[in-house]
């Protein structure tokens, strides 16, 4: 009797502190993605909420064996073999549902620098010595210098460049804050800077930016990437969220509540501002915005 007891309380236990655990990626949307679900999760249903930072590529096998719960921001264009594995073909990752907000992984330039050389509004401006040598750097030598971000993020510009027959090098800046403090060190010289970034981002309201328009997408562009053979734009990207396939039988209102989660991409905006200013970490944002929008978040409850 004492050891069916004692099973009996292990059972209930290990239920009462089942966590819920949700990654978090190294950019600001992501954060804010996640700390708006850990507040409702724990504060609307009770749950135990752990927020998990990882990257983007290393997260899929996690949430494959559950060890990670859910990750509420993927960027498609660059998980087509994580979806092709995880969730085409074993089935141990969900698909469950766009988030609401709407990507675009780009090519960037101050604005300013279109005053005198109008031609670097699209890719063929960046053809030549001459172009190469404007975004030169001593890292770089003769060759133009193309900020990147954090290696792990999802991008394709050494393929892009080599393709497009640009006389550059990618510089990875090593995270989103170093590329976007030279972005800064750049617009206050208004010195040249050429650089990956996306949107939504708040970056957008704080500067003057210009997207280089490369070659347009295509989906058979895309399909040369194991081939190095990307030539063109990133895809518009619809913002989706994935759940270990577990998640649905193990913990069915946090489940629900995740699955329904959507916003717009001025509602995640609006967080990431308050964040990369400074004004407020990502739980304090999202819990600003849950506070202002109950109307919205309302509707995700099971």
């Amino acid at each position: 009797m004492k050891k069916v007891f004692l099973s009996l309380l292990l059972i209930v236990g290990s239920l009462g502190l089942a966590q819920v655990k949700l990654c978090e990626n190294p950019w600001s949307g992501s954060s804010v993605n996640a700390y708006v679900a850990k507040i409702l999760l724990e504060e609307k249903l009770g749950k135990t909420v752990e927020v998990v930072s990882i990257d983007e590529n290393s997260m899929w096998a996690a949430i494959a064996t559950g060890d990670i719960s859910a990750c509420l921001e993927l960027w498609p264009s660059g998980h087509q073999e994580n979806v092709a594995q995880y969730i085409d073909g074993t089935g141990e990752v969900e698909n469950i549902g766009p988030l609401g907000v709407i990507g675009k992984i780009a090519w960037y330039i101050p604005t300013y620098m279109l005053e005198s050389n109008p031609e670097l509004a699209t890719w063929e401006g960046l053809k030549g010595a001459d172009a190469a040598k404007l975004f030169a750097s001593a890292q770089t030598g003769d060759k133009g210098q193309f900020i990147a971000g954090d290696p792990g993020f999802v991008q394709y510009d050494e393929q892009i460049i080599e393709n497009l027959g640009l006389d550059f090098e990618v510089v990875f800046s090593g995270s989103e804050q170093a590329e976007l403090a030279g972005l800064d060190s750049a617009y206050s010289r208004q010195e040249p800077y050429l650089f990956y970034f996306w949107t939504p981002h708040s970056v957008h309201a704080k500067y003057d930016l210009s997207e280089v328009e490369l070659p347009a997408y295509s989906d058979e562009c895309y399909a040369k990437i194991d081939d190095g053979g990307v030539d063109c734009a990133y895809p518009e990207d619809v913002l989706f969220k994935i759940a270990s396939v577990g998640l649905k039988d193990e913990d069915p209102e946090s489940y629900t509540l995740l699955k329904n989660m959507s916003y717009s991409n001025a509602d995640q905006i609006g967080m990431i501002a308050e964040v990369d200013s400074g004004n407020l970490t990502a739980e304090e944002a999202a819990r600003a915005w849950i506070d202002a929008n109950e109307a919205v978040w309302s509707a995700w409850l099971p």
